[in-house]
């Protein structure tokens, strides 16, 4: 086979790429061996081995101990809708992350007080090494671990008031808007940012990836009058969620 230009492993790779997408290799059927790659494209072992490695990148193909690598299941994504927040109205977080999810959504979470550190400073418009609140949230849809969000809030603002637990107290599960409205601040704009990155092995491990899964990592800011008050990163399965914004016309 003539492989042009282009590296051999990766055009190996594009070829299985091309049977798994239109169902040649369907889910849980297992890959053809090194040997069997090796022959019907006449490639060495080594772009073999590199070609089933570019499939396992992309979470195309995974490995069973002891028993070969097969297709996985390709997940049909879902949307995580995205609305800002909310001038009027209660919200919980999880409400707020997911504004049209049902009832099915749960959530877990746990506060505490840390030192900032240099890029959430810089988020926060503080000096590093400020006290601030560092909630972490684990959403779940229908039971399944579907969104991490670790969010950070400036002690300098809310400590010693009565929002000063995200999850406590009388406004305890509100969202920000409301929570800061508590006590006199009055979120009028919020900025995300949404990227992507290789999922974190800790973040894989709970929301059910495998290594060199994708995860889309949105980068949220809350603001009054110009000041942060609140920032937050959430983690999203890229190949199970897509955000989809709802925007206000203006």
């Amino acid at each position: 086979m003539t492989f042009g230009e282009q590296p051999a492993y990766l055009r190996v790779a594009g070829d299985l790429r091309k049977k798994i997408v239109d169902g040649s290799l369907p889910p849980h059927t297992r890959l053809p061996s090194q040997a069997r790659i090796r022959e019907e494209y006449g490639v060495s072992d080594t772009v073999a081995l590199e070609a089933r490695k570019v499939l396992m990148a992309e979470g195309l193909v995974e490995g069973r101990s002891g028993s070969g690598t097969y297709v996985r299941e390709r997940p049909v994504p879902r949307r995580v809708a995205r609305s800002g927040y909310r001038p009027t109205g209660g919200a919980t977080p999880f409400r707020q992350e997911q504004a049209d999810a049902s009832v099915r959504g749960t959530w877990e979470s746990s506060s505490e007080q840390a030192p900032a550190g240099a890029a959430i400073a810089e988020r926060l418009a503080i000096q590093a090494g400020d006290r601030v609140m560092r909630t972490k949230y684990l959403f779940r849809d229908a039971g399944e671990p579907m969104m991490l969000s670790t969010s950070w809030e400036p002690l300098a603002l809310t400590g010693r008031t009565p929002v000063m637990l995200p999850e406590e107290g009388p406004l305890g599960g509100m969202g920000v808007a409301e929570r800061m409205r508590a006590i006199d601040v009055i979120v009028d704009n919020v900025t995300e940012e949404v990227g992507a990155r290789p999922g974190l092995a800790e973040e894989l491990h709970v929301l059910g990836g495998v290594p060199g899964h994708v995860v889309l990592v949105i980068q949220r800011t809350y603001y009054a009058s110009g000041r942060p008050v609140e920032t937050a990163d959430v983690v999203i399965p890229a190949d199970r969620y897509r955000a989809a914004y709802h925007l206000p016309v203006r």
